[in-house]
C-alpha cells in the first residue's frame, strides 16, 4: 500500500493553503521547510542528540499534498527560503574569514 493510497482514506488538505483536495487533483511533493525550522532543528539536535544529525538531515521526507494552483506559490516560497539560507551561510563565511584575517594580521 503506497502513501497515496493511505492518504485517500482520510481528508486531504493542501499543506500550503489548507484547501480540501481530492486524491486525483493533489500534487505530491516534499514539505516546505523554512530556514528558521531548519536552523532550529539543527541546533536542537546538535545540543540534545548530535548522533542523530545525519539521520535527520539526510533522510527523505514523506511527500505531502498541495493544491495544483499552489505550485507557483510553493516554488516562490522555496526560492525565498533557499535565498535566506544562502544569505545566512554567506554572512557566516564572511565573519569567519574576517576573524581569520583579523587574528593573523
Amino acid at each position: 500500500m503506497s502513501l497515496h493510497e493511505n492518504e485517500s482514506t482520510t481528508e486531504l488538505r493542501c499543506a500550503l493553503t489548507g484547501r480540501p483536495l481530492t486524491p486525483e487533483e493533489a500534487y505530491w511533493a516534499p514539505p516546505l521547510i523554512t530556514a528558521r525550522q531548519l536552523i532550529t532543528a539543527f541546533f536542537k539536535t546538535l545540543f540534545t542528540n548530535p548522533a542523530a544529525l545525519g539521520a535527520i538531515f539526510l533522510s527523505e521526507l514523506p511527500n505531502v499534498p498541495y493544491a495544483p494552483e499552489a505550485r507557483p506559490l510553493l516554488a516562490r516560497r522555496r526560492s525565498v527560503e533557499q535565498a535566506k539560507l544562502l544569505g545566512l551561510l554567506l554572512v557566516i563565511a564572511v565573519v569567519v574569514v574576517g576573524l581569520i584575517f583579523w587574528l593573523v594580521g
